[in-house]
Order: structure tokens, then C-alpha cells, then sequence
């Protein structure tokens, strides 16, 4: 199992690369930002660009993977995303996954002046624009008339350090995304069954985790692709223990191998934030990165 974690960007740079620098001091597999315009409790305070966060953060650390939870179509174009991925993909020397998912109905999904997109539309407009993406991220040269995005000769050359393209960390619950993931994805992301987040049981959220891996594994054999290799990446936080988890060792580690158990082989955890939703105590979660690992796998 991988443990990573989520740094918020909400810090300026000469204090937001001590956080950065120290992720990988303390060893995380990788780190990662949301690509949000602003984010729910944090909408009135400082919030920087992912983008240029994890470029300025490729130029901060060696060896750590970085990327997005997640990126949406909310307020992005693939044509224009793909370039800036290409480069950073190019700044990181290839260290760069991009998790990407259908977003939500917030912030983002009204800032640029829109109304929010329905639930069936956001799975539409995610089901044009992944594959653009993965060809703008592949291919030379790129035209492309779809009913929500266009391309007119788009060109990303050289393309990726990574080959064919950087890795695409699919979000996904329903059926539709599990298809995306199926035939795109290098990896697949969850926060769980946001139903059971307030009201729910630890057991039930297991319960339907297990259902989303048996689905996405449906969805991989669906179209003879094998499951296993692909990376499934719990994002914490928002299971019914969200709160008890970063408490001990001992609760993150019980937390960690029961996913691991489900067959979760990756585990992301917020980076402290005092007084708010992601509060924790510092030296447990030093201790958690430097120390959980090595009981789960004990």
C-alpha cells in the first residue's frame, strides 16, 4: 500500500513550499492539490491555482508524484488543459497524474457566469472530454467537433516525459465513469458513498466501497481489460471515521488495512490545516507518514 496526501493550496508560495518540500521529507508516496476555484468552508480565504501550485511545487521537490483531486470540466477546456499538463508533465521530469473526475454543483460550477450543469450533463461533458484529453495527450495534432468541446488541429508536441501520456486518476461511482475508467484510467479514485459520510456506519461505508471495486471490476472485464494493475485510491476524509482517523497511529493504521483488505492500494490524507475541517495534531501525522506503513504491512 501507498500512503500520499492532499496539501491544499491555500498558502502563499514562501510558506507553501515548506509543506511541499516537507511531503516529501516525510516520504509520501505522492502529493496532490484540489483544482478548484475556491472550495466550500475555504471560499473566503485565500485559494492559489493547482496548476501553477504543482509547477511551482515540481520545482520545489525531486522525487514525490504530484497531482490533482480532481480536475473537472467545471471550468477547464481540454485543448488548453492538455498543454499546461504537457509542460508541467515536462517541469516535474514526469512526475505528474491527473485526477480527473465529473465534478460537483459549488463554487466552480457557476463562476464563470453559467448555470450549474445537471447531474447527467456534468456526466456527458466528463464523457467528451476525457478521451479529447487523452488524444490531445497522445497525438501530434488533434481536430475534433464533439457536441460540448472542439479542437481545430490542437497540437501538444512534444507530448509527455510520461509514455503514451501522464496517468489519469479516474473519479468515479456510477456506471458511466466506471467505463471512462475502464478505458482510460491508469487509476481510480474515491471518497466513498457520500450517503453514509454523516449518518453512515464504518461498516456500511466498507460494505459499499466493496460494491464500487466489484463494479469498477465489472466495468474492466466488460472490455477484457485486466483490473489489478490499475491503482485504486481511497481519498480520506469523507467516511463516517473521517473524523478518528488522523487521531493515532493505531486508528489510521486499523483505518488503512481494512481498506487494504478491500483491495485499496493507495491511501491519501489531508495535510494538517488548523481550525478547520482537516485539524489534526501535527506529530501524529509525522508519525502516521513515517510510521503506518511499515505496522499495515507488519
Amino acid at each position: 500500500m501507498r500512503l500520499s496526501t492532499v496539501i491544499l493550496p491555500i498558502h502563499r508560495w514562501g510558506e507553501g513550499q515548506k509543506i511541499w518540500r516537507r511531503a516529501e521529507d516525510l516520504g509520501f508516496h505522492a502529493a496532490y492539490t484540489y483544482d478548484h476555484l475556491s472550495w466550500r468552508s475555504f471560499r473566503d480565504g485565500p485559494w492559489f491555482g493547482a496548476l501553477p501550485t504543482l509547477t511551482a511545487a515540481a520545482t520545489a521537490t525531486q522525487s514525490m508524484r504530484l497531482g490533482t483531486l480532481v480536475t473537472s470540466p467545471n471550468f477547464r477546456h481540454p485543448v488548453t488543459l492538455a498543454k499546461d499538463l504537457m509542460s508541467l508533465d515536462d517541469i516535474s521530469g514526469g512526475r505528474i497524474t491527473l485526477g480527473i473526475g465529473a465534478g460537483g454543483n459549488g463554487f466552480d460550477a457557476t463562476a464563470l457566469g453559467q448555470e450549474p450543469w445537471s447531474p447527467r450533463e456534468r456526466a456527458d461533458r466528463l464523457a467528451e472530454f476525457v478521451p479529447l484529453l487523452d488524444r490531445l495527450l497522445t497525438e501530434g495534432s488533434v481536430s475534433h467537433e464533439g457536441t460540448f468541446y472542439s479542437a481545430e488541429e490542437a497540437r501538444n508536441i512534444p507530448g509527455c516525459v510520461q509514455r503514451p501520456r501522464l496517468p489519469f486518476a479516474v473519479a468515479a461511482n456510477g456506471p458511466r465513469g466506471m467505463r471512462l475508467a475502464a478505458r482510460h484510467g491508469q487509476a481510480w479514485v474515491t471518497t466513498g458513498d457520500p450517503k453514509l459520510f454523516e449518518e453512515g456506519t464504518p461498516e456500511q461505508s466498507r460494505e459499499a466501497l466493496r460494491g464500487q471495486l466489484e463494479r469498477l471490476g465489472a466495468a474492466f472485464q466488460e472490455i477484457g481489460r485486466d483490473v489489478e494493475p490499475v491503482e485504486k485510491i481511497l481519498l480520506t476524509g469523507f467516511t463516517p471515521e473521517a473524523n478518528t482517523v488522523l487521531q493515532s497511529v493505531d486508528a489510521f493504521v486499523d483505518f488503512a488495512g481494512r481498506h487494504r483488505d478491500l483491495g485499496f492500494t493507495e491511501i491519501v490524507i489531508h495535510a494538517p490545516i488548523p481550525d478547520s475541517e482537516f485539524a489534526c495534531d501535527e506529530g501524529v501525522f509525522e508519525k502516521i507518514a513515517t510510521e503506518a506503513l511499515a505496522q499495515i504491512d507488519s
